[in-house]
């Protein structure tokens, strides 16, 4: 993420950047204009659903094809953002590249035929950029702040008082992950279904012992697509009422959307409000994930935070511009 040396510097210059965001189930270019002491503004988008995890082999490699259709479309993504005036890239992968077998392959191939540095991020690192976002978006008012983010790879759990987590985590229950690892059938057996759900409570139950030990909270925030989607099952506002409308996920919702999707197809769950076809897939899993945390961790409700690990991204580089 080394900054062009023509890029402008110091507090309250405008820039306009790219962010290129390799995650496990989507690849997202999101074009802002932004400067230090200000919230980015969203210019354009432009994303394609590749399932990355899904081109690993069963050695832990990502396949030929997989490499192949990442790298063109980090080239497709430099054009939309030449186009778009951008007058720097930022590019981070997560899960999918970090634990592949053959990740600095990829990262060279990338580098090699784009001129792309891709940058991986740790699991702790995505989690507190994550909390970084939300800490923004919340303010200071929310007080102490538990941050839920589902992604494709792993889950993050953070918790604190300042815009640095007192305690961060990030487990390999991502929904795509236990989808393919546990839910494989379309739709899953009971069996599986139960069995997904036991292993999803003892990881947890295992890891989240630190945030036990802390003050409760005063505000709790789920961040992802994951949890949008649940929300939006839930009643909450679609995504065209904008940012601001305040969006609620229950405990209880969470349990009544595992019981409505557990019998349905992947095709079937894309009739429901806010499921997309190409994440129809892991949505049960998602639920899963998230009925165990709120419950393991006594959270009964949520609100749903539109920022996350890109938006803190953005915030840490542009403070790097101060």
């Amino acid at each position: 993420m080394a900054r062009d040396a023509r890029a402008p510097a110091g507090y309250g210059c405008r820039v306009r950047l790219g962010v290129i965001d390799i995650g496990s189930n989507t690849i997202h270019l999101l074009i802002v204009d932004a400067h230090h002491g200000a919230a980015p503004i969203p210019a354009t988008s432009h994303k394609r659903p590749m399932r990355l995890a899904e081109h690993v082999d069963h050695e832990g490699r990502v396949c030929e094809s997989g490499t192949a259709s990442l790298t063109a479309f980090v080239r497709e993504c430099l054009e939309v953002a030449e186009e778009q005036g951008a007058e720097e890239i930022l590019a981070f992968a997560t899960s999918a590249i970090r634990e592949a077998a053959n990740g600095d392959e990829v990262l060279d191939r990338v580098r090699d035929e784009s001129g792309v540095d891709l940058q991986v991020l740790g699991g702790e690192d995505e989690a507190r950029l994550t909390f970084l976002a939300a800490r923004r978006w919340e303010g200071w008012s929310a007080g102490r702040l538990l941050v839920l983010d589902i992604g494709g790879g792993s889950l993050e759990i953070t918790l604190g008082d300042d815009e640095e987590p007192d305690v961060a985590r990030s487990l390999l229950l991502g929904a795509g992950r236990v989808t393919r690892e546990l839910l494989p059938g379309d739709p899953p057996t009971a069996e599986e279904i139960r069995t997904a759900r036991k292993r999803v409570r003892a990881v947890l139950a295992r890891d989240i012992r630190p945030f036990a030990r802390m003050k409760d909270p005063d505000t709790v925030l789920g961040t992802s697509k994951t949890m949008r989607s649940l929300a939006r099952i839930a009643g909450a506002a679609p995504s065209g009422q904008g940012p601001y409308v305040t969006r609620v996920l229950r405990l209880a919702d969470v349990t009544g959307i595992i019981a409505r999707v557990s019998p349905m197809s992947a095709k079937e769950r894309t009739s429901l409000p806010g499921v997309s076809a190409h994440r129809a897939h892991q949505l049960l899993a998602g639920a899963i994930v998230a009925e165990a945390a709120m419950d393991l961790l006594g959270v009964p409700e949520l609100e749903i935070c539109p920022w996350a690990m890109r938006e803190g991204v953005l915030l840490r580089y542009l403070e790097q511009l101060a």
